[in-house]
């Protein structure tokens, strides 16, 4: 029975460039429930520390740069690895119109923000939680996209809000987005895998 499961569970690509926080809770998260399978982490960085994680977690890794992206390396290691489904964990480069198109709404990403708002290009990290603090917003959150051509700019697949304090910095409000993604991340690319949608 358990070699049927591991059979037909999906195969999932973890697309990362730093520590590796989320990469490392999604990793657990399908350790633990099964119903699929991260079978590849790829960094662009070779000193990103998402790499230590996924070895102690047993998970190939492979560090591929700009122009293995762009030339059509990834995307025939992404078959050689038989992926599935993609996720983008604090991924900074854009992803190539090759992969997006043998990849049909089969990529997420996560954005520290609430799109539409506070999206594109070079908007990511603190440099997000310092644009909303400046505009003086009430609240903030995460948004679950589908990624296309355009920076931030895919279908919407879920997003969940957590307030923006009078005495917030961008380190403050950081804390309280990460509390989210940790939370919901997981579980967000599950329900879309398994074609449900996530009730909270």
């Amino acid at each position: 029975m358990c070699t049927k499961i591991e059979n037909i569970m999906k195969k999932i690509a973890i697309l990362a460039s730093g520590e590796g926080t989320n990469a490392e809770r999604i990793i657990r998260y399908f350790l633990e429930k099964r119903t699929a399978e991260v079978a590849l982490v790829i960094v662009n960085k070779a000193q990103a520390g998402v790499l230590k994680r996924a070895e102690r977690l047993s998970v190939p890794s492979l560090i591929l740069t700009a122009q293995d992206f762009a030339d059509g390396k990834a995307l025939e290691i992404l078959h050689q690895y038989h992926i599935d489904f993609i996720v983008l964990a604090g991924f900074l480069l854009k992803v190539p119109d090759a992969i997006l198109h043998d990849y049909p709404n089969k990529i997420v990403n996560i954005h520290p923000a609430l799109l539409p708002k506070f999206g594109g290009k070079g908007m990511y990290g603190s440099r997000v939680h310092q644009a909303v603090i400046a505009s003086h917003e009430k609240e903030s959150g995460i948004t679950i996209h589908y990624i296309n051509e355009q920076y931030d700019e895919g279908n919407t697949i879920f997003q969940a809000t957590c307030p923006v304090l009078p005495t917030d910095t961008p380190d403050t409000l950081a804390i309280r987005v990460h509390q989210l993604e940790y939370e919901y991340f997981p579980r967000v690319i599950e329900a879309t895998i398994l074609g449900k949608n996530l009730s909270i």
